[in-house]
């Protein structure tokens, strides 16, 4: 991203508790992706839009060499302190997806976690990801397919967000494999693509909208834009906590649960 673009996104992802909201909601990602690379001792490896090292901390108890890369530094004293407090260390670095400050052929696995599909210029960050990574490495990503909750949700609060930057390609985009293969093209030697889910949970409906609004930075965004729009406000809460009712998969009365599909990629850079 050019640094007009960057600030903005910064600012959104500082806002809310992001650690408790990945801790408490998609924590259990990070052992997926680092198990689908077979990241292990001696590997170098950089997990982009790390937020508070979802993957990053994983990889390093998996013993590998790790840097943690993301626009929002914010979150970073949250990375820190769970990773002392699991004994491990990671290397914190403030990062744009799209412009790497890092070196050609540097890492052994380059990873990211639902994080890098927010960038806007897909093509750019595929470019910077296969960059970055040495020849025969592997590149490992959790992403959202264009159907699914994530999808879903995407659409009940897209009317109320700003318009996107003019190259912007939407996050679910990532979990088409025609995209992938377009972006990746013949830098890749092999490309596996598995359907996986992750339960996000709540004890009513309202809590969960309540849980969002609390933690979530771009949820806060929107309704930060929309302070001095009551009705526009109301018509968002109305819209998301009709979601809410509507995907609750758990038990009447019970913790309402919420089971999003991701997928999960490994490409083989040639």
């Amino acid at each position: 991203m050019a640094s007009d673009e960057v600030a903005p996104a910064r600012a959104v992802w500082r806002l809310g508790d992001y650690h408790r909201f990945a801790r408490e909601q998609v924590w259990e990602v990070g052992p997926v992706v680092v198990a689908a690379c077979g990241i292990s001792s001696g590997q170098r490896v950089l997990d982009v839009a790390a937020g508070s090292g979802n993957v990053a901390i994983r990889a390093a108890e998996a013993g590998a060499e790790v840097v943690a890369a993301d626009i929002t530094p914010e979150n970073f004293e949250a990375g820190r302190r769970e990773a002392e407090k699991r004994g491990v260390a990671v290397d914190w670095v403030e990062a744009d997806a799209q412009a790497l400050p890092f070196g050609d052929d540097e890492f052994d696995v380059v990873t990211s976690s639902l994080g890098i599909i927010f960038a806007p210029d897909h093509q750019k960050v595929a470019d910077e990801l296969l960059r970055v990574c040495r020849p025969g490495g592997t590149i490992g990503l959790a992403v959202f397919p264009p159907v699914g909750l994530a999808a879903d949700i995407f659409a009940v609060v897209a009317p109320y967000m700003p318009p996107p930057p003019p190259n912007a390609s939407p996050p679910e985009l990532w979990g088409v494999e025609e995209h992938l293969r377009e972006l990746f093209g013949d830098r890749i030697e092999s490309m596996e693509m598995r359907e996986s889910r992750f339960t996000e949970r709540a004890a009513s409906p309202e809590e969960y909208v309540a849980f969002y609004k609390e933690t979530f930075g771009p949820v806060l965004s929107i309704y930060n834009a929309l302070q001095n729009e009551p009705d526009r406000t109301a018509a968002l809460d109305q819209a998301f906590l009709d979601f809410a009712h509507r995907a609750n998969k758990g038990t009447p009365g019970g913790t309402a649960e919420y089971p999003y599909e991701y997928v999960v990629v490994v490409a083989r850079k040639r």
